[in-house]
């Protein structure tokens, strides 16, 4: 998503395709996007694992997966990024709530990459930014064999085109590392 007034790309996953993902299911989608992050540029990938909250809470799941996703990062089962979490929303990305609330982390306030903790968390993000702060959305499935575009009904001409344009991107560094890999 290209937000007015942010000052960097935000990749927003998952909106549209898992409803209520795993803990499993979460890791591949963090993996993903650090994979989409790392092939749009971004350097580096900060991921906040997002929640209403940013202690852990044993009465809030989101809480504990996040929890166990740094973990996972801090050992390896999840690279080529700095992961945080839990972090509610204003401490993802905004470097004011960070310093208000004493919060120490290379991801907050800074991160480029946002895991909601479910579809409807993930969807009403999404089209607030889309409605409300007019921001643009490229609309990319990730972890099928090809990437697949998948627009909103209501979405411009121009989230239509960018979500083209970052799947053609994502297939030619994936036919890049097949062809690198071969030789």
């Amino acid at each position: 998503m290209d937000v007015p007034g942010y000052p960097h790309l935000l990749i927003i996953t998952d909106a549209a395709v898992n409803i209520a993902p795993s803990l499993a299911e979460k890791a591949d989608i963090v993996q993903n996007a650090i994979d989409l992050a790392i092939t749009l540029g971004f350097d580096p990938v900060r991921v906040a694992v997002l929640s209403a909250m940013e202690t852990v809470n044993p009465a809030v799941p989101s809480t504990i997966d996040a929890a166990a996703l740094c973990k996972m990062a801090d050992r390896g089962q999840i690279v080529g990024a700095l992961v945080d979490g839990p972090l509610a929303l204003d401490n993802a990305i905004s470097l004011d709530a960070v310093r208000i609330k004493h919060i120490e982390s290379m991801v907050a306030g800074r991160a480029n990459v946002l895991l909601v903790p479910d579809l409807e968390a993930g969807n009403m993000l999404a089209k607030s930014l889309s409605f409300l702060a007019r921001a643009e959305a490229a609309g990319v499935v990730m972890g099928a064999r090809v990437p697949v575009i998948l627009p909103s009904r209501a979405d411009s001409l121009a989230s239509r085109l960018a979500g083209c344009a970052v799947a053609a991107l994502l297939a030619q560094t994936r036919r890049a590392a097949v062809t690198q890999a071969i030789r």
